[in-house]
C-alpha cells in the first residue's frame, strides 16, 4: 500500500466513524426529534473549534457475536472546543450506535476526557443520550460506570460539570449526571430514572408512564434532579452556553467578569415600594433582586422546584456573583426540606469555585409540620446552615423584612460568618413574629383580659415596635448599618470590590461532615 493509498485509508475510516450507526438510525434520531452526537457538538461548540479523540477507538468484545459488530467511535463522541472563547470538554452519547450503551471502551473515552479537563482545569460537558450499560459486555460495562462516577467525584469542585440529558438515562446512567453540578432535561424527548415503567409494574404493581416517573417536568419541579428544562435541544445548549458565561474555568480561577453596562450608583427608588407596610403581604423577591443586580443580568437556577427559595447567578458591576432569596410569594418563604436542599447545593457549588454569594432575607422560619419532621428538616435544614458556615466566598446578606429564629440564623446571619449584613427598615429581626412571641409570653394575661383581641393586638403592637425591628440587632452590630432599599446597590458594589481579595485559613481536615 503506498502514501496515496494509506491516506486514502485513512479518510475512509474517519468518514465511518462521523457516519457512526449510519444513515437509517440517523433519520430514526431525527424522526424522534433528536439531533445525532455530532450534530449536537458542532451546534454547542464555537465553530470550527472541535477536536476529537479517540475518534477510531473500538470495542473488543466477542460475547453475542460483538466481533462482527464494530463502528469506530463505539458509540460516543468526545474531544474538547471553545464556548464563548473558553475551554471546555465534551463527550456526547451516539445513540445511532448500539442505542448510545455504555462499554469499556465507550467508558475509556469519556474517562479520558474527563481526566484531561482535571488536569488542564476546564469545564466537562456531558451530552446524553444512551440505553445504558452494554449488556453485551457484561462486567465491564458495569466497572466502565465505576470510573465514571469516580472521575466525577474527582472533578467535583475543581472544574464545572454540567449534564444535558437528551434521550433515556436510565439505571447506572442517572448517577453520573447526579453528582455533575447542574441537569439540563429536554422535554418529552428525555427521562431520567432508576428503573423504568416495566420494572416497577413487575415489582410493585403500579403503572406509570415515562413522563409521570422520569421526565423533564417531574425532575425540573418535584425531585429537583433538573435544574433546568428545555422546549429542544438546541434550547438547552444554547442555556448552557449562557450558563457557562458566569462560571470560571475552574476551582482557581476568578469567577468573570463582563464590561458592565449598568451604573455601579444605580439607586431604584421604586425598591422602597417593593416591600409591603403590611408584615403578611406577599411580593416577588425577584423583583428585589432585580433592583438590586445589574439590569436583566438574573438567570434563576432550578427556578420550578422549591420556589419558596429563590437561587440564581446574576452580575454586579460586571462581576459574576451568586444569588440567594427567600420568596414570600411561595408559603411566605418559609424554609422546608426541599428549600433547604436547594439552597445549600447551590452555596456549595458558588464557595467551591470562587463565586461571591448575595443573599436576600425575608424567612418566617422553618416550615412546621408531621411530614416535614418525620422527613427529616431538622437534617435537611442544617445542610443549609453548614453551607453556608462553610463558604469561604465573599457573603453579602440583605435583610428586607422577616427574619426570624433559627431561620435567620441559617440565612446568612453574621454569626456564621457573612462579611457584610444589612437591614432594610422593613426589617423584622426577632426569635418569633409578634403574634407568636405575644401568645408565648402573655399566655395567663390574656386569659383574663376583659377583651382578648384588643389586648393581644396591643401586646402585638408593643412587640413589634421593641423588637420585630432591625434597630436591636444594629445596636448589637449584628448588622453593620441599616439602608435605605436605594442605596444598597452601591453599597454592596463597593463590599464586593472591598472583599475580592478576601483570604479566610481553616483548620487542617480530610473534609467535614455535612448532615447529608
Amino acid at each position: 500500500m503506498n502514501h496515496d493509498d494509506r491516506v486514502e485509508d485513512l479518510r475512509e475510516r474517519k468518514a465511518e466513524a462521523e457516519r457512526g450507526g449510519g444513515n437509517e438510525r440517523i433519520e430514526a434520531q431525527h424522526e424522534k426529534g433528536k439531533l445525532t452526537a455530532r450534530e449536537r457538538i458542532d451546534y454547542f461548540l464555537d465553530d470550527d473549534t472541535f477536536v476529537e479523540i479517540d475518534a477510531l477507538r473500538e470495542h473488543r468484545s466477542t460475547n453475542f457475536d460483538m466481533d462482527e459488530k464494530h463502528v469506530p467511535g463505539d458509540g460516543v463522541v468526545v474531544g474538547y472546543g471553545e464556548v464563548n472563547g473558553e475551554r471546555v470538554y465534551v463527550f456526547a452519547h451516539d445513540f445511532t450506535v448500539f442505542g448510545g450503551s455504555l462499554g469499556e471502551a465507550f467508558a475509556q473515552k469519556v474517562c479520558k476526557v474527563m481526566d484531561k479537563a482535571i488536569e488542564n482545569g476546564a469545564p466537562i460537558i456531558g451530552l446524553n443520550d444512551s440505553a445504558g450499560a452494554r449488556i453485551q459486555e457484561g462486567i465491564d460495562s458495569l466497572a466502565g460506570y465505576a470510573d465514571i462516577f469516580h472521575r466525577n467525584q474527582k472533578a467535583s469542585g475543581v472544574v464545572p460539570q454540567i449534564s444535558a440529558i437528551m434521550g433515556p438515562c436510565a439505571g447506572g446512567a442517572v448517577y453520573s449526571p447526579a453528582i455533575t453540578d447542574f441537569v439540563y432535561m429536554v422535554e418529552e424527548t428525555s427521562h431520567m430514572f432508576i428503573t423504568g415503567p416495566d420494572v416497577i409494574e413487575t415489582v410493585t404493581g403500579e403503572e406509570v408512564g415515562f413522563d409521570e416517573l422520569g421526565g423533564a417536568q417531574t425532575h425540573a419541579t418535584e425531585s429537583g434532579v433538573a435544574h433546568f428544562t428545555a422546549a429542544d435541544e438546541k434550547a438547552a445548549m444554547d442555556d448552557i452556553r449562557y450558563l457557562l458565561s458566569y462560571l470560571p474555568q475552574n476551582n482557581v480561577a476568578d469567577p468573570p467578569r463582563v464590561d458592565p453596562w449598568d451604573d455601579p450608583e444605580r439607586r431604584d427608588e421604586s425598591l422602597v415600594e417593593t416591600v409591603p407596610d403590611e408584615p403578611q403581604k406577599p411580593y416577588d423577591m425577584v423583583d428585589v433582586i432585580d433592583g438590586v443586580l445589574d439590569e436583566d443580568s438574573f438567570f434563576e437556577v432550578a427556578e420550578g422546584f422549591a420556589r419558596n427559595i429563590v437561587t440564581g447567578f446574576a452580575r454586579l458591576d460586571g462581576h459574576s456573583v451568586g444569588v440567594v432569596g427567600n420568596q414570600p410569594r411561595v408559603n411566605a418563604g418559609t424554609l422546608d426540606i426541599d428549600a433547604s436542599r436547594k439552597g445549600a447545593r447551590f452555596v456549595r457549588f458558588c464557595d467551591a469555585f470562587n463565586i461571591p454569594i448575595l443573599t436576600f432575607v425575608d424567612v418566617p422560619g422553618f416550615m412546621p409540620g408531621k411530614d416535614q419532621e418525620r422527613n427529616a428538616i431538622i437534617n435537611h435544614g442544617a445542610k443549609l446552615l453548614y453551607a453556608y458556615s462553610e463558604a469561604t466566598v465573599p457573603l453579602l446578606t440583605v435583610i428586607t423584612r422577616k427574619a426570624y429564629g433559627g431561620a435567620y440564623d441559617v440565612m446568612a446571619s453574621k454569626h456564621i460568618g457573612a462579611d457584610a449584613n444589612y437591614a432594610w427598615p422593613t426589617a423584622e429581626i426577632a426569635v418569633m413574629g409578634p403574634q407568636g412571641a405575644v401568645n408565648v409570653l402573655y399566655d395567663d394575661e390574656l386569659a383574663d383580659a376583659e377583651d382578648v383581641e384588643a389586648r393581644r393586638q396591643e401586646l402585638i403592637d408593643e412587640y413589634r415596635d421593641a423588637f420585630a425591628n432591625p434597630y436591636t440587632a444594629a445596636e448589637r452590630g449584628f448588622v453593620d448599618d441599616v439602608l435605605e432599599p436605594k442605596d444598597t446597590r452601591p453599597r454592596l458594589v463597593e463590599d464586593l470590590d472591598l472583599l475580592r481579595g478576601k483570604r479566610s485559613d481553616q483548620p487542617d481536615r480530610k473534609h467535614g461532615n455535612i448532615p447529608l
